[in-house]
């Protein structure tokens, strides 16, 4: 994408919002390692809203994701009422604002700061690994009890995957895919097979927000969920999608900032006591379990491959697109998903 100026577009974005109050300074908190852009806005008087702009995938769909996180954040019940950082809201709808112009296309939305108490440590003892498999499990316990209160969303896992599929067959997808374009359709057929065989149909589809490395998110002293920020991977899906992250945030070595995505930190037995924690509060079936695996294949084939060009920075996205051919892909039918249910008897 050609050079931005993103302080003009927050700028023409806040006027939509509230011209009625001065900016007075623009500050980029972006990690640095994804396309998408973080800032802190400050005020004449002090007061500050984070702003995020992002500009790949779909608007519509990005409207939609925020929708139903800021409805999320509204209803979720104690102990999780304050744990979701809301969004702007104008005329009691979500606020974002779209600039198209010269070929530029971002979206903007605005979020209130949110409170963080204790960072996550890198390396986790076991107690803390059952902690959190506890509090995902309640979390996502909570997430159940009121999802039929949040927004619809038109994007599922299959969709992305035949969306994939379709691209493949194009003029851009045979020039951008045009190495591996055989190895991705087959890839793209054995999570469609495979998923229809365990009932994905059937799942309940939960918010799931996927990228838990430990920069997303805080906890009290106790270990409890405190505060979730960062929605890039937000969507309704399986809760299952949600695991592999975290199963890099407890594995031996703690969550690191080298982005490498192997099969590997879900082998561990620092997972596996994780996910045995979640399954006492929150337990999985067979088929859920199972479905680990597919979940994992998706997260290549749709975060990597597709849209890796896309989300992460130049350099990020070609060593994880190579090692994806030459790494992630090959092992995923390797790994004894088996071993998980007789963990989980």
């Amino acid at each position: 994408m050609r050079f931005v100026d993103y302080n003009v577009i927050i700028e023409f974005a806040w006027s939509k919002f509230n011209s009625t109050k001065k900016i007075v300074k623009i500050e980029d908190i972006s990690a640095k390692v994804s396309t998408n852009h973080v800032f802190r806005v400050t005020f004449e008087k002090g007061s500050i809203v984070i702003a995020k702009l992002s500009y790949f995938g779909r608007h519509e769909h990005f409207i939609d994701d925020h929708k139903i996180i800021n409805a999320l954040a509204n209803n979720l019940l104690f102990p999780f009422d304050q744990f979701i950082a809301r969004s702007l809201s104008k005329k009691n709808e979500v606020f974002t604002y779209r600039y198209q112009k010269a070929g530029i296309d971002v979206w903007t939305v605005f979020y209130n700061p949110i409170r963080i108490d204790q960072r996550v440590p890198n390396i986790l003892n076991e107690k803390q690994i059952k902690k959190l498999g506890h509090q995902l499990g309640y979390f996502h316990s909570a997430c159940h009890d009121i999802v039929e209160e949040l927004p619809k969303s038109s994007k599922t896992m299959e969709f992305d995957i035949k969306e994939f599929q379709k691209l493949l067959n194009t003029e851009q997808g045979l020039i951008e895919h045009a190495l591996h374009n055989v190895e991705i359709k087959k890839q793209c057929n054995l999570f469609l097979k495979n998923s229809k065989q365990l009932g994905y149909q059937d799942f309940e589809r939960l918010p799931v927000f996927i990228d838990w490395n430990i920069g997303n998110f805080s906890v009290d002293k106790q270990f409890n969920f405190y505060s979730r920020w960062d929605y890039d991977w937000f969507r309704m899906s399986p809760r299952t999608l949600d695991f592999y992250f975290w199963a890099r945030v407890v594995r031996a070595e703690g969550d690191q900032t080298s982005f490498s995505y192997t099969i590997d930190p879900l082998n561990e037995d620092r997972f596996h006591l994780f996910l045995k924690s979640y399954h006492e509060v929150n337990p999985l079936t067979e088929s859920e379990i199972l479905f680990i695996k597919e979940a994992y294949r998706f997260f290549i084939l749709h975060y990597v491959i597709k849209l890796g060009n896309y989300f992460f920075l130049s350099n990020y996205a070609i060593k994880l697109r190579e090692e994806a051919f030459s790494v992630y892909l090959p092992n995923i039918d390797k790994f004894n998903i088996d071993k998980l249910l007789q963990i989980l008897k």
